[in-house]
């Protein structure tokens, strides 16, 4: 099962930008204080257009303390699948860390059945990081991972978290028009049931890049490419979800949607129902998007409730 129906998200009281992880995400940019009603109006729309279209959407709202400027993106510190294990990640930035909040943890027990709850965060304290979905995007159906390895995604716990879960793991280096490591798989690339969208321009490497293109073309999914400017626009950072209906979807952001070209829609739209929603301030400060707003949930959700 490649896409869900059940989504997690956070919703922030101290978004802003973060200087721990600017170090090396580059998509971020510091547009000074008073983020946080803005990112608030722009969650709430997006929530709003998930469950509009039948998504059910377990929303947590943050904590005032511990600081946690990120906290709207859950999908690097926790992962949730089909078998019922569920992963606490290693995060690279020190504020990040504390993400990792019981609050979160206790109200998805309360909806879905944990099985197993495996935590990397140990790790952590050897320099060795796994930022989740983010770190890799996961092909569920054919156990394959596509992951380009920077200071975020140490291929230790790629080998790790393969050896857990059965998983193949393509890794390459991609890096952005400048010539700098993209921090984030899932910034680069989209991994849905038939198709996927990447940034082949990105990976420079063509041992790397044929490699990636051939697991791609084996499992059966079509590529859809996209270039440096749709990539600086969040045009990677795209997630497939089924609705109640068990209709596709995919989602992303507006800004994202307006950087496509005509055949670039026409294809996804063979595909899947795109939705998409204004997160420029989001984008801007956190240097992520739609994609990282949501952890998917694979879990078995608990029948009495």
């Amino acid at each position: 099962m490649q896409a869900t129906s059940h989504l997690l998200m956070i919703e922030p009281v101290n978004f802003g930008f973060n200087a721990e992880t600017a170090v090396n995400n580059t998509f971020q940019k510091n547009t000074g204080d008073g983020l946080q009603q803005k990112a608030l109006e722009e969650f709430n729309e997006l929530l709003s257009l998930l469950r509009k279209n039948k998504i059910d959407v377990t929303v947590v709202k943050d904590t005032e303390l511990p600081h946690t400027p990120d906290s709207i993106f859950p999908n690097n510190w926790i992962s949730f699948h089909q078998d019922g294990k569920v992963f606490l990640y290693p995060m690279f930035s020190a504020n990040r860390r504390l993400e990792r909040k019981q609050s979160v943890l206790s109200a998805l027990k309360e909806r879905y059945l944990f099985n197993e709850t495996i935590d990397l965060s140990d790790y952590e304290e050897r320099g060795y990081y796994l930022e989740g979905t983010g770190s890799m995007v996961l092909d569920r159906v054919n156990r394959v991972l596509y992951a380009c390895l920077s200071p975020r995604t140490s291929p230790e716990l790629l080998r790790s978290f393969c050896n857990i879960n059965q998983y193949t793991s393509i890794e390459f280096t991609a890096k952005d028009k400048t010539g700098i490591n993209i921090y984030h798989t899932n910034v680069m690339m989209c991994v849905a049931d038939r198709y996927a969208v990447v940034c082949l321009a990105s990976i420079s490497n063509k041992t790397e890049r044929e490699q990636l293109i051939a697991s791609l073309n084996l499992t059966g999914k079509e590529i859809i490419d996209i270039n440096f400017e749709q990539l600086n626009c969040f045009a990677g950072n795209m997630l497939q979800v089924l609705n109640a209906d068990a209709e596709y979807l995919l989602v992303m952001s507006t800004q994202a949607h307006s950087s496509l070209n005509a055949d670039q829609v026409e294809r996804l739209e063979r595909y899947n129902r795109i939705i998409h929603s204004p997160l420029n301030h989001i984008e801007s400060a956190g240097g992520g998007s739609a994609r990282c707003m949501i952890a998917e949930i694979f879990l078995q959700p608990k029948t009495n409730r």
